[in-house]
């Protein structure tokens, strides 16, 4: 019975090491013609990845590229920093938690609350707010602050009205700094707005809202988003 019983084992180990050498030739001849087939539509397959390690070919800069300061703090408005030290003092740092606090006690955040608009709401400002806010801020807030922009439609909570009893009241400085580092639903935009863009955004702003009667507003929407 003993030696019945390691036949057997012997047996069943020698099944297992066939089906398991079945599978791989399966696997081998299955991925053969699909590399064959992306070599003949794409001229590659795959299996042929030639790559760099990292910092094994290092290339320079293509001619004629500007390096471009991610900080966008030029001179002066119309400008672009091009890698040169900033032109204008950089507002102090701001966190989510100072923007919060600014709505019940504006006093302890003056980085918020404190920055004055340096441009003046002249027709060019107000020109190249109205560019900027279309493009970055009206697909959630609407053409006209409204809070009715297409991005809106799929995601209410996006659509904040800037007509609120709530928006109407915000400084300058905090609107600018929704801009720069986000609020609650809003993303960050200072990556893509540059430092005097957003002033011009607020002034902006600010020519809508003095255009918008404050009874054909909206509700003021919650401080969380």
């Amino acid at each position: 019975m003993a030696e019945s019983g390691a036949e057997s084992g012997a047996g069943m180990a020698k099944v297992r090491i066939w089906l398991a050498g079945a599978l791989v030739a399966l696997m081998a001849a299955g991925c053969t013609p699909m590399d064959d087939l992306l070599v003949a539509v794409f001229g590659r397959s795959m299996r042929e990845q030639p790559s760099f390690n990292p910092y094994e070919n290092p290339q320079p800069p293509p001619e004629g590229s500007v390096p471009f300061a991610s900080g966008n703090f030029p001179v002066g408005p119309g400008q672009v920093n091009l890698g040169q030290a900033e032109g204008t003092p950089v507002p102090a740092p701001v966190q989510p938690a100072d923007m919060l606090r600014a709505l019940t006690a504006p006093d302890e955040v003056p980085q918020v609350t404190g920055l004055e608009n340096p441009l003046a709401a002249n027709e060019e400002s107000l020109e190249r707010g109205q560019v900027v806010f279309e493009r970055a801020c009206a697909p959630c807030h609407g053409v006209e602050g409204q809070g009715d922009g297409l991005v809106s439609e799929v995601a209410p909570v996006f659509g904040v009205s800037l007509m609120s009893d709530q928006a109407l009241g915000l400084p300058d400085g905090y609107i600018y700094s929704m801009i720069r580092i986000g609020r609650g639903a809003m993303p960050a935009l200072g990556h893509q707005i540059t430092h005097y863009d957003r002033w011009h955004v607020v002034n902006y702003v600010r020519e809508l809202q003095g255009e918008v009667s404050n009874e054909d507003a909206p509700d003021a929407e919650s401080s969380e988003n």
